[in-house]
């Protein structure tokens, strides 16, 4: 499968990933367990998204600037699909937030203990990631039919999103975590951010532990969802691989800017499920025609945007008709 990606490319890319991670991890162990605020977490949010624009702006420098002139002309295309890439991505990655909010609730995690969580989900997300982009590119290297069983799939999980939307998930009869909780002795209360402590005598996994199992488990569910999503725009393993990283990156930092405001976004998982149910579709057209990246980037933005716009005008109802409290509170207020 061809690749824009050079062993120079690769080796600065993983140089970078190390460093970013080495920065968090420093950051984390110096400021300890503390309870992120919004200000913190705007600020991370935009210092990644701005690391993301950086380097595009890198790739297509490196690219434009290259002696080889088919290389040149590629760099255009190559920083609208890893754009596209992001963005859809980043999006996906929403979804993500509002399940691990369900954890934390759920098992009532506090606040100042979430940020590690996050962390080694992180970490799990990237090694998962990167294993899972390398078998996908090298299966549609070999198998060009595995396109449209991702494009299928995707279809099917749009529309299985769109289903589920506005549902509250019952965490409590999810069969992942009943398999856990019988194969691990599990203490009533947490330990600090100890991941295993004594009791009576006995070693025991704390509550942290087992949540950050499920978000592990959150994390492979994702992927199989998100990583045929980006091979529908573009099959460079570089592309996939870097975009699909960079949207990771900043994912603590995104939990904790939407984990307050969730509710705002009551309609996000619909616009979801249709930028799904377009993507599939792109993916099962493939070899009848070929929608432009520039368009898959409009049209993805354009469908987000009008998700959010429309939960903004539209307030949250439930079941029986009447407004989450997040509205009643907002009516009150003013």
């Amino acid at each position: 499968m061809s690749s824009i990606g050079t062993p120079l490319m690769w080796a600065l890319f993983a140089a970078f990933v190390v460093l970013a991670l080495a920065i968090d991890f420093f950051a984390l162990n110096r400021q300890g367990a503390h309870k992120v605020s919004m200000r913190e977490a705007l600020v991370w949010s935009l210092i990644w998204i701005g690391v993301s624009a950086v380097f595009a702006g890198w790739l297509w420098w490196y690219l434009s600037s290259s002696p080889d002139e088919a290389t040149r002309a590629l760099a255009g295309t190559k920083l609208l699909e890893f754009t596209t890439g992001y963005l859809v991505e980043k999006a996906l990655a929403v979804d993500n937030v509002f399940v691990f909010l369900m954890v934390f609730t759920y098992f009532s995690v506090p606040a100042e203990f979430q940020k590690r969580v996050l962390m080694f989900g992180i970490l799990g997300a990237l090694l998962l990631r990167a294993v899972m982009i390398l078998v996908g590119a090298w299966l549609i290297a070999r198998f060009h039919w595995i396109l449209y069983l991702f494009g299928a799939f995707l279809v099917f999980t749009g529309i299985k999103m769109w289903w589920a939307a506005g549902q509250e998930p019952d965490l409590a009869s999810n069969p992942a975590l009943k398999w856990l909780r019988r194969r691990m002795r599990v203490a009533p209360g947490f330990d600090g951010e100890r991941l295993f402590t004594r009791i009576d005598g006995q070693r025991m996994a704390t509550p942290l532990a087992l949540v950050i199992v499920l978000i592990g488990i959150v994390d492979i569910v994702f992927a199989v969802d998100s990583i045929p999503a980006i091979f529908a725009i573009t099959t460079d393993p570089f592309i996939v691989l870097t975009s699909n990283v960079f949207a990771i990156l900043g994912l603590r930092a995104l939990y904790f800017l939407l984990a307050g405001m969730h509710e705002r976004f009551h309609l996000l998982s619909y616009g979801l499920a249709v930028v799904l149910l377009f993507i599939g579709t792109k993916m099962l057209l493939l070899d009848i025609y070929k929608i432009p990246v520039s368009i898959s980037l409009l049209v993805t933005a354009a469908i987000l945007a009008m998700s959010m716009l429309l939960s903004h005008l539209i307030p949250a109802r439930g079941p029986h008709g009447t407004a989450y409290p997040f509205a009643r509170k907002k009516s009150q207020e003013e």
